[in-house]
């Protein structure tokens, strides 16, 4: 059976010769010349993949987007923006609001067939990830019908492709829910005064974001950002409060996961006020060395100057001492702990 196209452009030009390349692929193809429309025919017959003009009459490309992340018919469906705009905040902001892709016109045909044979793949590829996010879940809830509401609510949600570098949520902002990140690595970090980044969390697969906010019903306490593409699904936080009503059980397990992030954050604190420069370049190496699960890792010089509270400066001056004395090897960005009992013995 084929895949069902909807393309929202209201370039006549445009919008026909895309019509007929797809046809010709062998997709099924709707159209829509202005977002109105297109919203309309994408809730009457949900596509398989949804491309989408950003300026246009009556609704732009960022309405329509928005439009269909409140369906849950709809908001699962990739998302590609057409446009001529190739400016960085035009990617940015439709990147953030859930855009899985950006195609800047003129594009030619292989570009248009290559993404969205990727995002269709991508999508089909998706069920992969959540498996293995949802075994973890058994460890998380004991009731089995709050463990089945739980897996529901995950897998009908669309999970967002996060480029490196790219902001998921903002300190300060309101918590609309929270992020499952299934694959990838994201940090959190705060903004001293004096403008200097502390991070306060790094996050690898099976984490979760946001739990502080949701519990507490509050805004977010710091940034989020992707140190690597990332997949991460959002679980609306309508959904988690009436899951958290019906199961004590798994209200229970997110404290105890809140109150486990609660007490590493206070460790790190201690550690940013007492510990000597060495030693807190050494737990931070520690710190990174367990989340990985290996004794090798790659972090960025500013992240690690961000999770142990020191300039750059210092942070390379540390790590070369490190190196010399045998306790670790450095190439570009990738440390390898060479003497992890040094380290952990590292003195004050």
């Amino acid at each position: 059976m084929s895949k069902k196209v909807l393309i929202i452009e209201d370039n006549d030009d445009i919008r026909e010769n895309v019509i007929e390349i797809l046809e010709l692929a062998g997709y099924t193809v709707a159209s829509a010349s202005n977002g109105k429309a297109g919203v309309e025919l994408a809730f009457q017959d949900t596509p398989d993949i949804i491309l989408c003009d950003i300026m246009m009459p009556e609704l732009d490309g960022y309405g329509v987007l928005y439009l269909l992340s409140k369906r849950p018919e709809t908001i699962a469906v990739p998302f590609i923006f057409l446009t001529a705009k190739a400016e960085h905040f035009d990617r940015r902001k439709g990147m953030e609001m859930g855009a899985d892709d950006y195609l800047t016109k003129p594009f030619d045909d292989m570009e248009l067939l290559a993404a969205i044979e990727s995002r269709l793949k991508k999508k089909e590829g998706q069920q992969a990830f959540y498996s293995k996010s949802l075994d973890k879940l058994n460890m998380l809830v004991a009731k089995k019908d709050g463990l089945a509401a739980l897996k529901k609510i995950i897998e009908e949600r669309k999970a967002r492709t996060i480029k490196k570098n790219q902001v998921i949520y903002y300190e300060g902002d309101k918590g609309n829910g929270l992020y499952l990140l299934v694959s990838g690595k994201v940090k959190t970090i705060k903004l001293a005064e004096d403008g200097r980044e502390l991070m306060t969390g790094i996050y690898a697969a099976d984490d979760y974001l946001g739990i502080n906010a949701m519990l507490s019903n509050e805004a977010y306490a710091d940034t989020a950002t992707a140190l690597e593409d990332c997949l991460l699904c959002l679980i609306p936080k309508e959904q988690l409060e009436e899951l958290l009503n019906l199961y004590p059980e798994v209200a229970r397990e997110f404290i105890k996961l809140l109150a486990n992030d609660i007490r590493e954050k206070e460790d790190q604190l201690l550690q940013m006020a007492y510990n000597s420069v060495r030693k807190k370049m050494a737990e931070a190496l520690l710190r990174l060395q367990r989340q990985s699960g290996a004794d090798h890792f790659k972090i960025a010089r500013e992240d690690l100057a961000a999770m142990a509270a020191m300039a750059t400066e210092t942070v390379s001056r540390t790590l070369s001492d490190f190196k010399v004395e045998g306790l670790i090897e450095k190439t570009g960005s990738t440390i390898t702990i060479i003497d992890l009992a040094r380290l952990t013995k590292m003195k004050n």
